[in-house]
């Protein structure tokens, strides 16, 4: 099998496991079905917000209506605060409030007097804005790792030379998580690192496990049985890459008015 299939496997893989983290993550925005008079609408709401009022639209759904957002603290026994949607550029908006660095709100709709996710309100979360020079790398680079993994995976498997490109992934690994991880992260929300031992932060642990793993194997490198831990390294890997991103990250407490990790 020529190597140029094999990077075409390996970019596909990565292509549906990115896919599929996104739209399970945390911070992907909710979907929820609006009907109105025999019709359905399809709305996002958002669920990942940067320092300012988050506008939440109502795309789609047509003027003429009554709708209402109704939002509070989040983890709060707070009482919702209800406003109204107002039609402005074509479409009805309302906006939520900025919250605190890692604060939370969650909220509900009422579209024409029927209530959408009351029973489960969608949270979102507030950060800082991120600078793309940092951003743009870390997410190249931890992707590029899951894609130099499954290459390396089948170059194991079909008994290739892979030694090369067990390195090359461990690099792209560390860089990519411990340089510009802490760097994002600090960006985003202050502290530089979220993981164990500091904190519950899945993003930060599933990388530190994932990087231990390839830290093995590239440790026992010369052991003759180096493939069968270069194997589970990645699928390790591939499995807990698989858990929604930034899951049990920061949080601000609002009883301590101060940022939970």
């Amino acid at each position: 099998m020529k190597k140029s299939v094999y990077w075409l496997l390996a970019v596909v893989i990565t292509l549906v496991l990115s896919i599929y983290q996104r739209m399970t993550g945390p911070t992907y925005p909710k979907r929820v079905t609006v009907e109105l008079n025999g019709e359905t609408y399809k709305v996002k709401l958002p669920r990942s917000g940067v320092q300012h009022d988050e506008v939440v639209a109502l795309k789609g759904v047509p003027s003429g209506i009554e709708s209402q957002l109704h939002y509070r603290r989040y983890p709060t026994t707070d009482a919702f605060t209800t406003v109204d949607f107002t039609w402005q550029d074509g479409e009805w908006q309302a906006s939520l409030p900025v919250q605190p660095v890692a604060g939370k709100l969650q909220y509900y709709i009422t579209v024409d007097g029927h209530d959408y996710l009351a029973d489960e309100p969608v949270v979102i979360r507030f950060r800082n804005d991120v600078p793309a020079i940092i951003l743009v790398p870390h997410i190249l680079l931890m992707f590029g790792a899951m894609l130099l993994a499954v290459y390396t995976l089948l170059l194991v498997i079909t008994r290739k030379p892979y030694s090369r490109w067990l390195k090359i992934t461990v690099a792209t690994l560390f860089v990519g998580g411990f340089i510009l991880g802490p760097l994002v992260q600090h960006a985003a929300f202050g502290p530089w690192w979220t993981g164990f031992p500091y904190g519950t932060d899945l993003t930060d642990n599933k990388t530190l496990l994932s990087f231990l793993f390839f830290a093995a194997a590239l440790a026992t490198i010369r052991w003759k049985y180096n493939k069968w831990v270069v194997c589970l390294a990645v699928l390790f890997m591939v499995v807990i890459f698989s858990i929604p991103h930034s899951a049990f990250g920061s949080e601000y407490d609002y009883a301590k008015q101060e940022l939970k990790k």
